[in-house]
């Protein structure tokens, strides 16, 4: 499947369409915080992570996550991705270890995704 780059919006329906074509109930994300877009649809979160670097976006910015379209809203979003860990900014794990930068991306995506 072909990433895509959300600037605007999308639906649960689009992302629940993605989620049933690859791996059944979740959609990999990259998020660039600094920018508030996302990338979707990409086998890999590195997938993601490398087209938003090609289009600018900076490392630091960037956070992987999986969205679970058919989830309830508290539940839907997971921090968890290879992309994230980053010892050297004091990220040591998959998740988001930092909860301001949490609350920045679940507000972005609740953005940019329309529920």
């Amino acid at each position: 499947m072909d990433v895509k780059i959300i600037e605007d919006h999308s639906s649960l329906l689009e992302l629940a369409n993605i989620a049933s074509n690859q791996f059944g109930d979740l959609v990999k994300a990259v998020v660039d915080t600094e920018k508030e877009t996302m990338a979707i649809g990409g086998e890999l979160h590195a997938d993601e992570e490398a087209i938003l670097l090609e289009q600018g976006s900076k490392q630091k910015d960037l956070w992987g996550i999986n969205l679970y379209p058919q989830a309830p809203e508290k539940d839907w979003i997971e921090f968890d991705s290879m992309i994230n860990i980053r010892p050297s900014s004091g990220n040591r794990s998959r998740g988001v270890d930092d909860l301001e930068t949490q609350k920045k991306i679940i507000n972005i995506v609740n953005k940019l995704v329309l529920r």
